[in-house]
């Protein structure tokens, strides 16, 4: 009990199982990895001569073999020295009490590493010389070393990591080492542009992203043990008031100057060109070998993206290969650690993350390492939210799922039905650059982990936000898989941010439980399921822009990152739609330009128009399952 304890409260502080915004680990020592393991430090040698910094934790029990399970990682191993121990190893305790060869290490360019970091590395494919080199070429190297030099091991190894390290896990799998046979890419960041991080649709994600390079894009210039960054101070906490206040040369000049060169990279890339495409190890995805088992979480602010696609990248370009999804009820990182049982003001009625390390990952990593127990684990895990219940299937989206229609209609009406009427009616609103929707009642600097399943009462309330929700549901409805969103629309600009929210709607007579807080009303709690941006000029084509003609009706459909959750009777579905997302997103000028030039006169109010009936009736292509 315990040991327990002591791994819930330092877990949190873990490079290995690190949100895309950690810092260094505290170097906090229960003991017990002292007491079980001894470690050694090693620079491990790559085909081109650089030489990665690796620590390397060995059981002290030297009666049976054990498993290497490898984490690469950007944001340092640490703490450094053979007599400093992290005080938790591997991705749980109860992997760290079952016994493995821990091994983490710096990637090429970060920390105690030698060689450049290149962000999201791109990988080469048919690689002529001992020069060309990627995070998958590293990985092979770093478990052929590992194997020929490390006493005691079984000859077998998996990789795993959370968010970046997800992504070098990801990485670790395309021309994998023939020892490799257990990968789990865990919230990997897979493409930037498209869905991860960075953009959304052609959308940039400011807030995030610039608080994040402010200290990781900083360049390091030798190895070193320490951070080699310098802290950037902001001079507010107020992130609506920083964000609206800078422009983006505004924030170049006046804070990062040259420290963070990979903004400057990330900022003239504005459109899905080679820079990110070659960034995205989705398409290398072939003849894999691992057993590999994706996690995600369905309230990842950052890299809900990353497994899904993985697991569909997977299947669509392999046969015979075990490749499991799991997705829970969890924020970035969050089935690593703690119950999992509550988010934000949602509970969800069980310890999910206790459920997924006990049930799932343990038994994945003993299976395929060890040869230890059976494995009956189904292709597709996921908890349905709302029904609070853990789900198997075959594959993802459920082969059984029944394609139907969510339709805007008149009135703020929402319906699975078409309207009778012919076309003509629209809603409209003013859309300020100015005065742009929050994406949350309280905008810090920092993104809120919770704003994925916040209520969005904030938000229904405003003028530049349009609302339309169903009659209260007489049975249960489930949705599943990624939600098509088509919006037909019109605008007195060139281009415009549309923004659609998938909402569940409780019940008025819902009532707040015993530890709900004061300031929290549950009754006709609006909880945020799903939503997501569509950058208008990228309607048709993510490579080559367009502008949107002033006035005339245009489709722009797009895709909402999957859901699993069941609306029980009594509630209702709302869908809001709204034009900006602030600070979470940068502002649309509402003209079709490079918005990372944007002048502050650049941005104009803008009349937008969402239609309602006919052929142009906007509407969102749902699953349902019973």
């Amino acid at each position: 009990m315990k040991l327990r304890l002591y791994f819930s409260l330092i877990i949190l502080s873990l490079t290995g199982l690190c949100t895309a915004f950690a810092q260094m680990p505290v170097a906090v020592d229960t003991g017990y990895v002292r007491d079980h393991y001894t470690k050694i430090e090693r620079m491990i040698p790559m085909r081109d001569g650089v030489k990665l910094f690796t620590a390397i934790y060995i059981p002290k029990d030297d009666s049976q073999k054990y498993p290497i399970l490898l984490n690469r990682t950007c944001y340092s191993v640490a703490p450094y020295g053979e007599d400093r121990y992290r005080p938790s190893i591997g991705p749980s305790q109860l992997l760290m009490e079952e016994g493995y060869i821990f091994v983490y290490q710096d990637i090429r360019g970060r920390w105690m590493s030698e060689g450049e970091f290149v962000d999201d590395r791109p990988y080469i494919p048919n690689k002529k010389s001992k020069k060309d080199v990627d995070e998958s070429s590293d990985t092979y190297d770093t478990i052929e070393w590992l194997i020929k030099n490390i006493k005691g091991n079984n000859g077998k190894a998996g990789i795993y990591g959370i968010s970046y390290p997800g992504f070098y896990a990801t990485c670790g799998i395309i021309d994998s080492h023939p020892a490799l046979v257990a990968a789990s890419p865990q919230a990997p960041v897979t493409d930037l542009w498209i869905g991860d991080d960075t953009f959304h649709n052609g959308a940039f994600f400011i807030m995030g992203n610039y608080t994040f390079y402010a200290n990781f894009g900083q360049e390091r210039p030798t190895p070193t043990s320490q951070p080699y960054y310098e802290r950037i101070a902001f001079g507010t906490e107020d992130g609506y008031k920083f964000f609206l206040e800078n422009t983006y040369a505004d924030l170049k000049n006046k804070y990062f100057k040259d420290l963070v060169p990979i903004w400057d990279e990330m900022t003239e890339h504005g459109s899905y060109d080679e820079f990110w495409s070659s960034r995205t190890p989705l398409p290398h995805l072939k003849n894999v070998k691992p057993a590999v088992l994706n996690v995600g979480g369905w309230y990842d602010a950052e890299d809900l993206y990353g497994p899904l696609k993985t697991y569909d990248a997977i299947k669509r370009q392999n046969t015979n290969v075990v490749n499991h999804l799991v997705m829970g009820p969890w924020s970035h990182g969050g089935w690593s650690r703690g119950k999992g049982d509550v988010l934000g003001n949602v509970h969800f009625d069980t310890n999910t993350s206790e459920y997924y390390r006990e049930n799932i990952e343990t038994p994945f990593f003993n299976y395929y390492l060890k040869g230890k127990g059976t494995l009956s684990l189904p292709e597709v895990t996921v908890f349905e939210t709302g029904s609070n219940r853990w789900q198997t299937y075959d594959t993802w989206p459920p082969a059984k799922a029944q394609d139907a229609y969510l339709y805007l209609g008149e009135g703020g009406k929402l319906s699975f039905a078409k309207a009778a009427t012919n076309g003509g009616k629209f809603d409209e609103y003013v859309s300020d650059p100015a005065k742009p929707v929050p994406y949350t009642a309280s905008p810090s600097l920092r993104v809120s982990r919770d704003y994925m399943i916040e209520d969005q009462r904030f938000a229904a309330m405003r003028p530049d936000v349009l609302v339309y929700q169903t009659d209260v549901l007489d049975e249960d409805v489930t949705l599943v898989g990624a939600p098509q969103v088509e919006l037909y629309v019109s605008t007195t600009g060139t281009d415009a941010d549309f923004v659609v929210k998938i909402i569940d709607v409780y019940p008025d007579s819902t009532r707040n439980r015993a530890d709900t807080p004061p300031s929290v009303n549950l009754s006709a709690f609006q909880q945020l399921i799903r939503a997501d941006v569509l950058r208008a000029k990228f309607r048709n084509s993510i490579t080559n822009p367009e502008p949107l003609t002033p006035g005339e009706v245009t489709k722009t459909p797009f895709e909402l990152r999957d859901i699993a959750h069941t609306f029980k009777k009594g509630h209702r579905i709302m869908v809001q739609v709204q034009s900006s997302w602030f600070p979470l997103v940068d502002r649309n000028p509402n003209r079709f330009m490079d918005i990372f030039k944007a002048q502050a006169d650049d941005y104009r109010k803008a009349t937008h128009r969402i239609y309602l009936d006919g052929a142009q009736q906007s509407r969102i292509g749902v699953k349902t399952v019973k």
